[in-house]
């Protein structure tokens, strides 16, 4: 199966419970062939648990869901070694993280202990308890929520767990017309219609699309435009701290990933600018905290605006790809 069908499939299956979010639906895809994670920053009630439950569904994954709260200890996730009294040995429980995509919701409600947690498996793809370290299944993708209205109670992410999150994306209210589709699809029952979804796509799949985004062509002006954006960034008055180097891998891999939901081999400007936003925004620590998301993302905006576009034609420009190869982020 061709990349593009795998992408065309999925997100046409879990748009049939996602209404109106369509974007939202294919960059999430993205960063799930890219092997990152995201951060789903809405309030409730806007389908961020249909989306992963759609998603899980659409692979069949295993599907895992954990209500961050500030009691919430690291083994609450990870699992826990248990006593076995008849065979007199500890036997390993393992905890919900062990799955193929987890939902850590409302991540920003459990202690900074608990966050760091969480952080191994993301960044480390395992967990290691009383000094083993077990592998957890590939892939594995983290989709993680907060509420970005209620505060009290919460522990904010650090930069540093934040900058681990490939994209941070917002579901956002529905239109008008949106709205009255909602009601018409789900005036029955919402459980009904996602346990009609069915696997569309196998899990060798999604590692083929994984496989395949390595060998996208990026040419050597793309990364120059790349590297233009991400210095910008570091250069603006406004952002006390800019893009790291994690960040600039983290976009060239889902511009590949985003170039193959598009049918093509190769990255295109118009990739870099369909992914910036979400890749980068969150990455920007702001001089000035007061709406620092609302200005991160103006900020990525007026940064796409100045900075020149290559146009050369990047289908037939020589690339020296030895230098391509994804680096874990």
């Amino acid at each position: 199966m061709r990349a593009k069908e795998v992408f065309d499939r999925l997100t046409e299956n879990v748009n049939k419970v996602i209404v109106g979010k369509e974007e939202t639906v294919g960059l999430v895809v993205v960063s799930l062939c890219a092997g990152g994670h995201v951060l789903l920053e809405d309030v409730p009630g806007t389908g961020k648990t249909m989306l992963a439950k759609a998603l899980a569904k659409s692979i069949s994954l295993k599907y895992g869901r954990v209500q961050f709260t500030p009691d919430l200890l690291p083994s609450d996730i990870t699992g826990i070694s248990i006593y076995n009294r008849q065979k007199e040995v500890f036997e390993f429980n393992e905890g919900p993280v062990f799955c193929n995509i987890l939902l850590a919701d409302e991540i920003n409600r459990a202690t900074p202990r608990t966050q760091s947690g969480l952080l191994e498996c993301m960044e480390e793809k395992h967990v290691t308890t009383d000094g083993v370290t077990r592998e957890l299944p590939n892939p594995f993708f983290v989709i993680a929520t907060q509420n970005p209205i209620e505060t009290s109670g919460t522990f904010p992410l650090p930069e540093a767990q934040l900058d681990r999150f490939l994209m941070k994306l917002s579901m956002g209210f529905p239109d008008e017309s949106e709205e009255i589709a909602i009601m018409t699809r789900f005036e029955n029952s919402e459980g009904e219609l996602l346990n009609k979804i069915s696997s569309v796509i196998s899990e060798e799949d999604i590692l083929a699309v994984k496989s395949e985004a390595e060998k996208v062509k990026v040419s050597d002006d793309i990364k120059k435009y790349i590297a233009d954006i991400i210095v910008a960034t570091r250069n603006n008055r406004d952002v006390s701290s800019g893009v790291s180097p994690r960040g600039t891998l983290a976009m060239l891999r889902c511009a590949r990933v985003y170039a193959l939901s598009k049918g093509r081999d190769f990255v295109v400007p118009e990739d870099i600018k369909a992914v910036a936003i979400p890749v980068l925004a969150h990455r920007l620590i702001m001089s000035n905290s007061f709406s620092a998301t609302v200005n991160a993302q103006q900020i990525i905006k007026n940064i796409l605006e100045e900075t020149k576009v290559p146009t050369e034609d990047f289908n037939v420009k020589n690339t020296n790809n030895s230098d391509n190869s994804m680096a874990s982020l």
